[in-house]
């Protein structure tokens, strides 16, 4: 999926949207996102030194797992965190690197998912992490 189709399952618009595309695997969804450089969250964090805040990197595998709940999201519905577990930050993330994220959902009980992920660049580890969400509206 696009940035087009993704748009069509979530919510997220303009500098909130952070997939360039995303795909369902059997069940596994593989995002991907480059970091330009220019985004809002570098500016601050850190000037001369940027590095992507962690928060922004749950964000990114949190909108990568909606597209394996997409039977779901309706227009008129969100998703949103309900949950952050066992969150690990192992490497930075800088502008020019393309993350990848890898995530799976382990257990649905509706509305709620619950989901593990990582967020890699070229093969290294930057973020590991469980998490929920819950698919609202309608």
């Amino acid at each position: 999926m696009n940035r087009e189709e993704i748009m069509k399952i979530l919510p997220h618009r303009d500098n909130m949207l952070l997939l360039d595309e995303v795909e369902n695997r059997e069940g596994t969804a593989i995002g991907h996102y480059t970091v330009r450089g220019d985004e809002f969250f570098l500016r601050g964090h850190f000037p001369g030194h940027p590095i992507v805040p962690g928060v922004i990197l749950c964000e990114i595998l949190a909108q990568s797992a909606c597209v394996l709940a997409q039977d779901a999201m309706r227009e008129g519905t969100i998703s949103v965190y309900t949950g952050l577990n066992n969150v690990k930050f192992r490497s930075p993330v800088r502008p020019g690197d393309t993350v990848e994220t890898n995530c799976r959902i382990k257990r649905i009980k509706y509305p709620f998912y619950f989901a593990e992920g990582t967020v890699t660049v070229d093969g290294r580890l930057c973020v590991s992490a469980e998490f929920s969400f819950a698919v609202q509206g309608e």
